[in-house]
């Protein structure tokens, strides 16, 4: 539900410090700003040090599709200068960002002259296909209720606020739906259902709704 990646933000932070004159710069982008936009070339690698972005794509219908959010140390725009391919996907910040701008050339030649640093992104890729597989099932298995509550915990746990349009394009329902949802999340007993008693009380769980309103 939010990727982070330390290692990765670990080696960035390492090399820019040993190589100040290699061109990787530390910019801070407004909640809103796309670090990247679906169908635009790319120039630039970003990874996040501070905040939380959402990756997302747009439909020709206009609705978005919330890929997943993204936290400390996501790297953003790896695929498309690995294959020099248009971005796939939207990627705009939801809180302030702060991030390491790297310039595709420097990035591409990191992969190449660094086996920790190659690691590291085969381990992010690998991640990611596997956290790819478990949301599938995790959709399968659960009720969107459940995806919903775990959507206000993270809000509450990274002291964000992330909007009922955001929220409905992640679960990948539409904003009636989610609003229908979260009246019953608010009214339904709980008591007999392990999955949210491991989570929060009912008590909880109004008190994190108040932040949509």
């Amino acid at each position: 539900m939010l990727r982070t990646n330390l290692d990765f933000l670990s080696f960035i932070e390492r090399f820019s410090t040993e190589n100040a004159d290699g061109n990787i710069a530390l910019k801070n982008f407004k909640a809103g700003y796309r670090l990247i936009e679906q169908g635009d070339k790319i120039s630039n690698i970003y990874i996040i040090k501070e905040g939380i972005s959402k990756c997302f794509i747009s439909e020709e219908n206009g609705k978005d599709f919330i890929i997943e959010f993204l936290g400390k140390g996501e790297v953003i725009g790896e695929l498309e200068a690995l294959k020099k391919i248009n971005c796939l996907c939207n990627v705009a910040a939801i809180s302030e960002v702060t991030a390491y701008v790297i310039p595709d050339h420097i990035f591409l030649s990191l992969i190449q002259k660094s086996s920790e640093f190659t690691t590291i992104l085969l381990q992010e890729l690998s991640t990611r296909i596997i956290q790819t597989s478990t949301r599938a099932s995790f959709q399968q298995l659960y009720t969107v209720e459940y995806a919903l509550l775990k959507l206000l915990q993270l809000q509450a746990d990274e002291h964000i606020s992330i909007s009922k349009d955001d929220m409905a394009a992640y679960l990948g329902i539409s904003v009636r739906s989610f609003n229908r949802s979260l009246k019953q999340l608010i009214e339904k007993d709980h008591q007999d259902m392990p999955e949210f008693k491991s989570m929060m009380g009912a008590a909880s769980i109004k008190k994190l709704v108040e932040r949509l309103k």
